[in-house]
């Protein structure tokens, strides 16, 4: 009791000395992190040329893309979309503002007129568009006051009205600044004749070659520093995006034997009655098993995770594990449990029969507006069509001819053949069509209602019956149990502490499990085999994460990961080691034909070829806008040599593609020119203008100031 009191009476200093814990840890994590205090990057997707991109706004955004993509974007998928249409909005917005592009309002109210004239309610008595009649609409959804009124098919209030008006203000500017660019854009005379030069005049050549392959790459020493000056020489092609290099170890949560023995176990103890107590009448009740259940949908139904289908199989659609066995056994027999995916199956045997493999059918397709393949013509509701189709087939059973009825039906394709139709099982038809037709007896006629329409079928004749089978199986998933779930947990825990103080790898090799790596960039969400695992993303980039450090992160459906970052690259150029993929064959070649060009003496084609072992080439009707050389691949270098040169005129040494050339022009057969160009000016013009659009975009935002915050905002 005395120590009671004491706690009692220290228990104002125990809540002071707490709170200061908790204000003093909330105070330096607010430091820590100076943006929380001032609102600032935390709340800023991104800042393009000084305008702010709001973190909440362009969540709901994100958000509202979803909603409307019905799931099949993930949600880094969607953030990129409406960041990408943001930056675009803010970029070109940028430009517009600067040269004073707007939407004034007389040209708003012909966009609107162009917009809605086609609307009734625009229009005067004589079907013209009334602008009395606009100005009308807009100030009833001002007054409105948040309300909807109708306009065509839909319901708008005042606000989606004023976006809607802002959408086509913004399309306009777009479109008039796109406009003034391309009124700048054009081709001249000169570059006419030169577009037409380059297919029309041409060259033909002779050459010589010593390829690179001439010089072994073992002779070639290519330095560190070689490297580093040919990146430095080359920094655009070598621009790298910061990356993290993370290597991690699964631990799945997957079925054990144990559990998958259990599974089996427990669906064969379904085939017997069980004894079950029962608490209302406090008597012990039987529980009938597989083996008596006389309601079988309902019995498979209460015990399998797949429902019961009454269909009646062929072999060849029996899971290909059981389809040998299934196929041969008596009504009543079992088969299992056996494994099909991720389920364990007990099959039984409910009926037998034979069934036609291929059948041969007349139809009368009644069709409905709206129904698949229905063309604009269709006005019938699909209570009118199945009205009309029941009304033939009363006819019929009344003892009017079918075929005097043909010309009711719409599909014209069978009724060129009496509207007879012939197929077999496996034929891509409507599924309750081909039910209809094979479970049925020749003869039997009836409306059966597609996604086409309503059919009346009379089914004509049979073929080729064989053995079908219906079965009733349970199927269990296989799933691993809780003490399997507590052990891949125990052991991934154990894993991550034992880590601390071993090697990552020799840990991994000890304990059987493999090192996988992965690479990725900021805004990367896809590890392969894993999906989206943008939390490891995350982690991998915080600035508090360094190299060495690891961590487990849950996998949704298939349990953990345990992941180290083994290597930060920041943004920048390569490194040598990454870069040499690609500069090492660069540099040998520059190598090789300083080489080749210090062994070359001669200044003949003939004398060259003779002295370096190579034969003399040609090539003819060469063409500048064709690089291709004949014998050698493409080479841009030694064909616009070609157009430099003379008739008989011999070059200098051209490092080429795939070696060093000298080559000789034997003729030159110069173009007939043109009396006039135009076409071609027109067709180079109409060209540009197309291409103009997206370069003029790339090139805006190319020399746009952007700070992209997303890594650290949403993602």
């Amino acid at each position: 009791m005395a120590v009671l009191n004491k706690i009692r009476q220290r228990s104002l200093i125990l809540i002071l000395v707490i709170a200061l814990a908790l204000f003093s840890f909330v105070i330096g994590d607010l430091f820590k992190n100076s943006d929380a205090l001032t609102g600032g990057a935390q709340d800023v997707v991104a800042t393009i040329n000084g305008k702010d991109i709001n973190r909440t706004e362009f969540q709901q955004k994100v958000k509202n893309y979803q909603d409307r993509s019905g799931g099949r974007q993930t949600s880094t998928q969607s953030m990129n979309a409406i960041y990408n249409q943001e930056l675009r909005k803010i970029v070109l917005q940028s430009e517009f503002d600067a040269l004073e592009l707007s939407v004034e309002k007389d040209e708003m109210r012909d966009l609107l007129k162009t917009s809605f004239s086609s609307y009734p309610e625009f229009q005067d008595e004589n079907g013209t568009f009334d602008v009395n009649r606009l100005n009308a609409f807009i100030a009833n959804l001002r007054d409105l006051k948040g309300d909807t009124a109708p306009l065509g098919n839909f319901l708008v209030n005042y606000d989606s009205w004023t976006n809607n008006e802002q959408t086509i203000a913004a399309n306009a500017v777009q479109q008039t600044y796109y406009n003034m660019i391309k009124a700048g854009v054009g081709t001249t005379i000169a570059e006419a004749e030169d577009d037409y030069l380059g297919d029309a005049k041409t060259v033909d050549i002779r050459y010589v070659q010593v390829p690179y392959t001439s010089i072994a790459d073992s002779l070639i020493e290519v330095s560190k520093s070689d490297i580093k000056a040919y990146i430095k020489d080359h920094a655009e092609k070598f621009k790298a995006d910061a990356t993290r290099e993370v290597v991690y170890v699964e631990f799945k949560e997957v079925a054990s034997k144990a559990d998958e023995d259990k599974i089996k176990t427990d669906l064969l103890a379904l085939k017997s009655d069980r004894t079950e107590y029962n608490e209302s009448s406090k008597n012990a009740d039987i529980i009938s098993g597989f083996d008596t259940a006389t309601d079988i949908a309902e019995f498979v139904n209460s015990n399998s995770d797949i429902k019961y289908d009454n269909t009646f199989w062929r072999a060849a659609q029996l899971p290909a594990v059981a389809k040998d066995t299934l196929i041969k056994l008596s009504v009543g027999d079992y088969y299992g449990p056996y494994k099909e995916g991720e389920y364990f199956n007990l099959s039984k045997i409910i009926a037998i029969k034979q069934m036609p493999d291929s059948v041969k059918v007349r139809h009368i397709l009644i069709p409905f507006a709206g129904g698949q393949r229905a063309d604009a013509s269709i006005t019938k509701t699909q209570e009118e069509a199945k009205e009309t189709a029941d009304s033939i087939l009363t006819q019929i059973k009344g003892g009017k001819r079918f075929m005097d009825l043909l010309e009711l039906s719409s599909d014209k394709v069978s009724n060129e053949k009496d509207g007879e139709i012939e197929f077999a099982y496996n034929a891509g038809m409507a599924p309750e069509f081909k039910t209809f037709a094979f479970d049925n007896k020749r003869g039997d006629i009836d409306v059966v209602g597609t996604s086409f329409g309503y059919h009346v079928i009379e089914i004509l004749e049979q073929k080729s019956f064989s053995k079908t089978v219906q079965i009733a199986t349970i199927a269990d998933k296989i799933e691993p149990s809780d003490q399997t779930l507590s052990d891949v947990f125990n052991k991934m825990s154990k894993f991550e502490i034992s880590a601390k103080d071993s090697d990552f790898n020799e840990l991994a090799k000890e304990r059987k499990l493999t090192v996988k790596p992965m690479t990725f960039k900021e805004l990367d969400e896809n590890i392969p085999g894993l999906g989206s695992q943008r939390e490891v993303v995350r982690w991998a980039f915080n600035e508090d994460t360094d190299v060495g450090e690891f961590k487990n992160f849950p996998v949704s459906n298939f349990g953990f990961i345990v992941a180290k970052v083994v290597e930060k690259k920041e943004e920048g150029l390569m490194s040598v080691e990454d870069a040499s993929i690609t500069a090492l064959p660069e540099i040998r070649k520059e190598k090789k034909a300083k080489m080749i060009r210090g062994k070359i003496t001669a200044t003949t084609i003939n004398d060259i070829a003779k002295n370096q072992g190579q034969s003399t080439r040609t090539a003819a009707a060469v063409t500048l806008k064709n690089t291709t050389l004949s014998g050698a691949g493409v080479e841009p270098k030694v064909v616009g040599a070609a157009f430099g040169l003379a008739e008989g005129a011999t070059s200098k040494l051209i490092d080429g593609e795939k070696g060093v050339y000298v080559i000789e022009v034997t003729k030159i057969s110069e173009a007939t020119k043109l009396e006039n160009y135009t076409a071609i000016m027109n067709r180079l013009s109409t060209e540009r203008r197309n291409a103009v659009q997206n370069k003029v975009y790339q090139a805006l935002e190319k020399a746009a100031d952007i700070e992209d915050n997303r890594a650290k905002t949403v993602y």
